[in-house]
This record gives structure tokens, sequence and C-alpha cells, in this order.
């Protein structure tokens, strides 16, 4: 299985991809934690540093929760993102590349792993401990002239493996509509955030649908195990896997899901089956040296050991998907979409500055990435990814805001004061003169238009009136 075969060019294009990754993602939390979970933030930080510990959720923030440390922690991650991407350890001499890669690789995995254990339901998503597993396990393999320890490539197969095998086995197992085929007869429309081709997409023939749904469960149930075979086999498990990636990139907003995906399937690749499809030498690289491949032994001891859970799950028949069970996020399990939502509902936010408001005199907030505007098109937005607009999809699938969405009250205030950094959140501010004196919350039914609606009215979307979420509320009211 080991084989002989150099991975030189596979690291070289995975860590340049990755660092894009990461680049992203600091990117978010520079422009979002703040007003989301910092010291005034929907979910203040200090209700994490209060209900959590260090051991459990390690992060720089539970020793100093301020919002000046998490603007300078942003902006650190950003610019070691750009140093990565350009290949900065490669710069060095030969006795300090390796050295200096796995501090830079081991830097970036704290300061995100900082952002992931405070931001809590803001970022609990599986693509956060995914680039946390992915990252950890980049900083083992090493830059310069020598080779990566080849048991760190398969390392990151094996991740790229319970992705695709656990996300398969949550939607087998899950929504009878996965076993007769016909979930994407909805998907598109309901999915967290249409992007420009879901509409387009949406409206293919339900027999397109029903190929796209076996073809589905074939990458992500038979393919993964592909991945484990020799060449050229694993490179055609890759590069199917790649190509799956990319037609949910073009066809949703998923952050950077499908990505990192893409980049976890560069590691099914070897140097000379890059070098005969792409126009590139393969280089020759010395082995690498004895400290990185001991490290690297030492990391798959404890992967083998931290995999024991996230397979009894992947196995059990009561599989709960994209969980940690370990506060590093070191091994996990992922999985998503196990059931689909038939009918998609929507919040729409309104303010008004009137007294006595009539129906006419309220004004709607506009999301950046939800649709309020029926005639607007569904814009693109992935890999970047809008937080708040990903938990609003959430909190419209019920009748009343629960427990986990309290912070809408929050949001609310913050409307109500006209606050600067909860308003960077969406996507313009109605009232930018002085603030709304009432707030409330609807709750429709949104359903693409067909295509001959579409053409005679121009409209995007379709709504229909469900029912109050949040009934008009003051300032004054909020703070009782």
């Amino acid at each position: 299985m080991w084989g002989s075969e150099s991975y030189w060019l596979v690291r070289f294009a995975f860590q340049r991809a990755l660092a894009v990754i990461y680049l992203v993602a600091f990117l978010v939390a520079l422009k979002q934690f703040r007003p989301l979970a910092g010291e005034e933030g929907l979910l203040p930080i200090g209700e994490y540093v209060e209900n959590a510990t260090f051991r459990k959720r390690p992060s720089l923030f539970y020793l100093v929760p301020d919002d000046r440390v998490i603007r300078a922690i942003g902006a650190l991650g950003v610019g070691l993102s750009i140093f990565a991407l350009l290949g900065g350890p490669y710069w060095l001499p030969e006795p300090y590349a390796v050295p200096a890669s796995m501090f830079l690789w081991g830097v970036l995995w704290a300061l995100y792993l900082s952002f992931v254990n405070s931001g809590q339901i803001f970022y609990g998503y599986g693509w956060e401990t995914m680039l946390l597993e992915t990252g950890f396990l980049t900083i083992f393999l090493g830059a310069g002239a020598t080779g990566p320890p080849v048991v760190i490539v398969w390392l990151l197969i094996w991740v790229l493996f319970r992705n695709m095998f656990g996300a398969g086995l949550i939607k087998i197992r899950g929504d009878e509509c996965w076993r007769d085929l016909t979930c994407l007869d909805y998907h598109y429309e309901t999915q967290p955030m249409p992007n420009p081709t879901s509409w387009f997409v949406h409206h293919l023939p339900d027999r397109f649908h029903r190929v796209e749904v076996f073809g589905n469960h074939v990458v992500e149930l038979v393919i993964p195990f592909v991945l484990f075979a020799p060449q050229p086999y694993r490179s055609f498990a890759g590069g199917a896997t790649i190509l799956f990636q990319l037609w949910l990139m073009l066809t949703g907003n998923f952050s950077w899901l499908n990505a990192l995906t893409a980049v976890q399937g560069v590691a099914t690749f070897s140097d000379g089956v890059l070098a005969s499809i792409l126009p590139v030498g393969s280089p020759t690289s010395s082995s690498p040296p004895f400290f990185l491949e001991a490290g690297a032994l030492l990391v798959a001891v404890l992967v083998v050991i931290l995999s024991v859970q996230p397979v009894r799950n992947m196995l059990s028949s009561k599989q709960v998907m994209n969980t940690s069970f370990d506060p590093l996020h070191l091994v996990n399990t992922y999985g998503a979409f196990g059931s689909i939502t038939k009918t998609r509902y929507q919040l729409v936010i309104e303010g008004t500055q009137a007294r006595n408001p009539d129906e006419d005199d309220w004004t709607a907030y506009e999301f950046k990435g939800q649709p309020v505007r029926t005639d607007r098109r569904p814009p693109q937005w992935a890999p970047y990814h809008l937080r708040l607009d990903w938990q609003l999809w959430f909190a419209a699938m019920r009748s009343r805001p629960g427990p986990r969405q309290r912070w809408l009250l929050t949001l609310l205030g913050k409307l109500l004061e006209n606050d600067d950094a909860t308003l960077s959140l969406f996507r313009g501010d109605p009232f930018p003169n002085d603030p709304p004196r009432l707030v409330r919350i609807h709750r429709y039914r949104y359903r693409f238009t067909t295509p001959e609606e579409r053409s005679e009215t121009g409209q995007w979307w379709q709504r229909e009136y469900v029912g109050s979420y949040v009934d008009p509320i003051s300032e004054a009211e909020l703070r009782i």
C-alpha cells in the first residue's frame, strides 16, 4: 500500500490550497466574530468563559476575553495564512524550512482552535472541526527540499474517508427520500443558502435528480473505499471526489465544506500522477528528517486511538453527525443532510419608526445571503461563511424561537440601537439616520418561482405569510 511514490508536489499543492481555506476562515473571524460572540456579541464571550472550562474548550479567549485580542488574533491569522499561501517556509535554508513550517501551521491551528472553541453555536459546524483536524495533520507535512512523511498523507486520506463515508451513511440511514432517490427534488430550493445556479438546477428534469442522488450514493458510499487502493485507482477516486465537490460548490453555498473536501482530495494523488496530468516535473526530494518522521508516527498512533469513538459512531445505527470527541478536535465524525426539509421557511426582520404603525410603515432588513426580497437572485458567497444567515435558516424551522435562538432577542435589541457592528452582518441599514421604534419578525414560506412565473414577473421567489415569529417589540420592552 505504501509503495515508493513521492509526495513533494502533492504537499506543495495541498498546503497552498489549505492556506486559502485558512485565509477565508480568518477573514470571516475578523469580520464577524466580535458582533456574534465578542464582548458585546449576540452570544457574549463572557458566557463561554462562565459556562466552559479551559480543559474542555481551550481557547486563548478564555484567558483574555477581550475584543482587542480577538481582533489581533484574527488579523494575525490572516497574515500568517497569506504567508503560508506564498510558501514562506520554503524560502528558508534547508535546516530551518521544516521547523518553520511546523511552527507556522501549528500557530494557524492553535489560533483557529481559539475561535472554534469559544464561538458557541455560531461556530458549531462540521467544517470548523474538519479544518482543525486537517490543519493539525498539516503541521507534520514538513517543507523545503525534503518530502513529507508518507504516513501523514495516509492520515489525510483517512480524514477524507470519514468525511465522505460518514456523509453517505447518515443519508442512507436517514430521510426516506435518499432511498427513493427524490431528495434533490427539494434540496436546491430548501438548502440553507441557494446560490445563483440553484434555481436553474432545481428546475432540471426529475430523471436528472434521480441520477444525481444515485451518483451521490456512489461517491459517498463506494468511492471512499477506493481511496485506499493502489495508484492510479486512488487518484481516480480522489478525482471523482473533487469533481463531486465542485458540483456542490457550483449549486450551493456551503461555506468552505466542499472546498476543504476537495483540498483533502489532493492527498490522494502522487507526484507521478500529478506530473502526468499537469505541465510540471516531478522533483527529487530527500527523506524527511528523523524528528519529523518520529513526530508523524506518534501522531499516527494518536489518531488510531482517537479514531475508535468516531468509527463506533459512524457504524452505529444511531449515528450522529459533525461531532467532536476531544477538546482539540483532532479526530471527528462528519456527515450532513441526513434529512431534507421539504418546505423552505424564512424569517424576515422588519422595523418601523412609526408610533402606531400600519402594515405599510414596516421596512425589512435585508440579509446578505438569506432571501428577503423575492426579486433578488440568490447570491454567491461560499467559501465565505455568513454565520448569522446560517443560524437564521435553522431558526426558521421553528414556529417560535426556542432556547437555542435566545440570541435573536439580543439581535433585535441591537437593531433598535442601530448598533454598527451588528448592522455589518446585514446587507444594509434601512434606518441610517435614526433607529426604529419597533422591530418584529415574520415567518414566511418561500419557494422558487416556476419558469413561467419567472418569465412573467422577473421574480426568483414566491412567498406566503405563515405567521408572527416575534411580535412587535420596543427597546423598553426588551429590557423588561
